[in-house]
């Protein structure tokens, strides 16, 4: 297996999230969502000088990647209903986090922009997963546990957010153009397993992995 890097932008509801999951799984790799931004945020908080000295330390040991597995994993259903407000030093440091990790290890990573970071690698692919509305809200209603108003409502916030997110710090490209992906796939059409099975076709078509590594993993 090769060195390779699985970005995913996903439609909130479209499982997106639980496409990732099941790839890394399946492929022996890790995902990586809010921990990222949970140790981008607790280094956001140390000046410059001690970030790079703290910084230093990391890549010497062996990259982020060791913080990364040492923080909790959240499960939970994450939406966004407040309205997106940049904080440029945060998404430095995420950006900072998501170079080291393509540089040290095979793996998934979840939102963040992170198919703009890494558009100059040649071993990454990045996928859009999207759904219909329909779709989206059947599953937010039974992983949230809300009514289907609910559901509506932090669908079209949660999105709107990460729409913003996007065209801010891709200085003005949009979330869902195609181009900016290697596949997009409609969930509900394609199914969330198929979907996985897609993915790991490709990256055989890639050369990023063999035909053995998913035999192995989903056996």
């Amino acid at each position: 297996m090769k060195r390779f890097v699985v970005t995913f932008a996903r439609g909130f509801g479209s499982g997106g999230k639980e496409i990732a999951s099941i790839l890394a799984k399946n492929l022996g790799i890790h995902c990586y969502e809010n921990r990222i931004l949970t140790l981008a945020s607790q280094m956001s908080g140390l000046d410059e000088k001690l970030f790079q000295e703290v910084n230093e330390k990391i890549r010497t040991n062996g990259g982020f990647s060791n913080l990364m597995r040492g923080l909790p994993r959240s499960r939970k259903y994450i939406a966004r209903n407040e309205k997106f407000v940049s904080d440029d030093k945060l998404f430095e440091y995420q950006c900072e986090i998501i170079r080291n990790l393509a540089e040290q290890e095979s793996c998934v990573i979840v939102g963040k922009c992170a198919d703009y970071v890494l558009r100059d690698k040649s071993n990454v692919v990045s996928v859009y997963i999207e759904a219909p509305r329909s779709f989206c809200v059947q599953r937010t209603m039974k992983n949230l546990g809300v009514t289907k108003e609910v559901a509506h409502a932090t669908i079209k916030k949660t999105d709107k957010f990460r729409a913003d997110y996007y065209e801010y710090y891709t200085h003005g490209n949009y979330w869902t153009n195609p181009v900016n992906y290697d596949m997009t796939l409609n969930s509900e059409k394609v199914g969330i397993k198929d979907a996985v099975k897609l993915i790991e076709q490709y990256l055989l078509i890639k050369g990023f992995i063999s035909i053995e590594d998913i035999q192995f993993y989903e056996e």
